[in-house]
């Protein structure tokens, strides 16, 4: 959790995100650390410690992340932006094949490769979760992905 981030901020984008990682769905109840409180556009590069720019992140995503806001695709060598919870919708950039996060668009594949979605890590433990209910089907992505 950042320092920059007042407790009713944070409780804001909790609920507002329903504890679940606006970035890989996973649930903060099923996760082994606290949730991070992610600044999308860090401070360091402008970003504000406002309700607009945050977003709850699980501890994996916000590591990999970092205050990254972008990274430069393989293919074109151009610079990419990462999705972003406030303005993009997650069913518009990813899409779910079983575990597998896969991206459909430029910005689904650099967040996914930047934040290590698709580790071999990553995948075991929404197998598992998805196993027990406790992971997102493709068909009720809708429910929790919405604005």
């Amino acid at each position: 959790m950042s320092d920059y981030v007042d407790k009713a901020a944070r409780q804001f984008a909790a609920e507002r995100a329903n504890g679940i990682c606006e970035y890989c769905l996973v649930a903060e109840e099923d996760g082994y650390f606290r949730f991070h409180i992610d600044h999308i556009v860090s401070l360091k590069h402008g970003g504000a410690s406002v309700t607009e720019n945050l977003a709850l992140a699980c501890a994996f995503c916000n590591s990999y992340k970092g205050s990254d806001i972008a990274t430069l695709s393989p293919i074109t060598n151009e610079l990419i932006r990462f999705y972003n919870p406030r303005v993009d919708r997650w069913n518009r950039h990813f899409g779910l094949n079983d575990e597998l996060i896969i991206p459909k668009t430029e910005i689904g594949e650099a967040t996914v490769r930047i934040l290590q979605m698709n580790h071999d890590d990553r995948i075991l433990e929404r197998l598992v979760l998805k196993r027990v209910g406790r992971y997102p089907s493709e068909s009720a992505l809708h429910l929790i992905t919405e604005h």
